[in-house]
């Protein structure tokens, strides 16, 4: 049998395995793994985690130590338990001022955010629609937007415009073919949060045209210097939108894999319709033990504050080293412009600055090159508490200083 014959072009067909390309993240695995062979004595500090440093909060894991041993709560959940979209519509109320979401129409529950993004083309995209996808960003809509024969457009996050897309950039004969409008605020990678006018300008946007907006808030509640804010809470917004929120960033989730879609009522029908088709719903325990925290606004600012004092050092520390740092809008992210080069060696590219930080410095980045040459900066790098913090950033200053970085 001849199974290379048989994979589908939407995966590189006949090509499928073959290819000696590597993915960004491939590169940077590989590139820590011969740091830490050619210098097992130095420690390597990882500034490239895109996942939580700590774990869920108390009361939601003692919430699932009951929860799992009710045998109510065996078998299928399907499209969900009502008690976890009530919290959910609980959670939007209190956090962001959305009221009157209805848990049984606006509210469905995913099995993480990237499932969702993974299903909502399949409710929408037909060969030849286009997708408006902002980037850098998370590009699991547009995989799957390609794979349905869709077209993503790619829409660039650039610093003079606050990395928010500029609508008036758009073609018109793009926008006449587009089904749906990806955005990721607070955004990952580049830490910029939406404001209230931008919202409002995307909401007429959408109205104008007849596209979806697609707001993936996976890091909602990480917001610094400025109030929460959901798109479905500004005027007209939930009759053009659909929010994608996370538990794995908000409340240390991670793998975890629960999360939520709200807003237009036909859009969440639309969804659940194939989801019922692609999975059997998250186990019934974990949502349970969700409702025990997730409209608990001092849980959340326990982690948002910890986000933000590690992120405030990080600033201080990477500003002295010579990278044009400032506190993000959101996220635990900082994304800055790459160093030009160190020493005499010249850098042509971000991924080239980030292996030289991993093969000279043991110093772990994530490198975007998409727009412009950047380096993302994440504050869930490991320590063994708030006191080793420091200890952590003091050592990531020696090293950079000692790079004799060039910008």
């Amino acid at each position: 049998m001849d199974l290379q014959k048989l994979f589908a072009a939407r995966i590189g067909g006949a090509q499928f395995g073959l290819t000696d390309e590597i993915y960004k993240f491939e590169k940077i695995k590989r590139a820590k793994a011969a740091a830490r062979a050619a210098r097992p004595e130095v420690e390597m500090l990882d500034f490239g985690v895109g996942e939580p440093d700590q774990m869920a909060p108390g009361p939601i894991r003692e919430a699932l130590k009951i929860a799992v041993d009710d045998p109510a709560n065996r078998g299928y959940a399907d499209n969900g338990v009502r008690a976890f979209r009530v919290a959910a519509a609980n959670y939007m109320e209190k956090f962001f001022g959305v009221r009157g979401l209805d848990p049984d129409t606006e509210i469905n529950h995913s099995i993480g955010s990237k499932p969702a993004l993974a299903m909502l083309p399949l409710c929408f995209v037909n060969p030849g629609d286009a997708v408006l996808l902002t980037v850098p960003g998370y590009p699991v809509l547009g995989t799957h937007t390609k794979y349905l024969g869709g077209e993503v457009v790619k829409v660039p996050l650039r610093a003079e415009h606050g990395f928010l897309p500029d609508l008036a950039a758009l073609d018109p004969a793009v926008i006449a073919r587009t089904k749906l409008f990806y955005v990721n605020y607070p955004n990952n990678p580049t830490g910029a949060a939406a404001t209230p006018e931008f919202f409002d300008a995307l909401i007429a946007f959408a109205h104008r045209h007849n596209i979806l907006i697609v707001q993936d808030a996976a890091y909602a509640t990480l917001i610094y210097g400025q109030e929460r804010l959901s798109i479905l809470g500004r005027p007209g917004g939930k009759d053009c939108a659909i929010e994608l929120h996370s538990m794995s960033k908000s409340y240390n989730m991670t793998g975890w894999r629960l999360g939520f879609v709200a807003g237009h009522a036909k859009a969440v029908k639309a969804f659940a319709e194939v989801k019922d088709n692609v999975d059997s719903g998250q186990f019934k325990a974990i949502q349970l033990a969700a409702t025990a925290g997730i409209a608990d606004i001092q849980l959340s600012e326990s982690i948002r504050e910890h986000y933000r004092r590690r992120l405030e050092k990080l600033v201080k520390v990477l500003q002295r080293a010579g990278f044009a740092a400032r506190m993000p809008g959101g996220t635990f992210y900082l994304y800055l412009p790459a160093p030009k080069g160190a020493g005499a060696q010249v850098f042509k590219t971000a991924e080239e600055a980030s292996q030289f930080l991993i093969r000279e410095c043991s110093i772990s980045t994530v490198p975007w090159d998409d727009v412009g040459a950047f380096l993302r900066f994440s504050a869930t790098f490991e320590s063994a508490g708030a006191a080793d913090d420091d200890r952590v950033l003091g050592e990531l200053g020696r090293r950079l200083a000692a790079a004799r970085l060039v910008f």
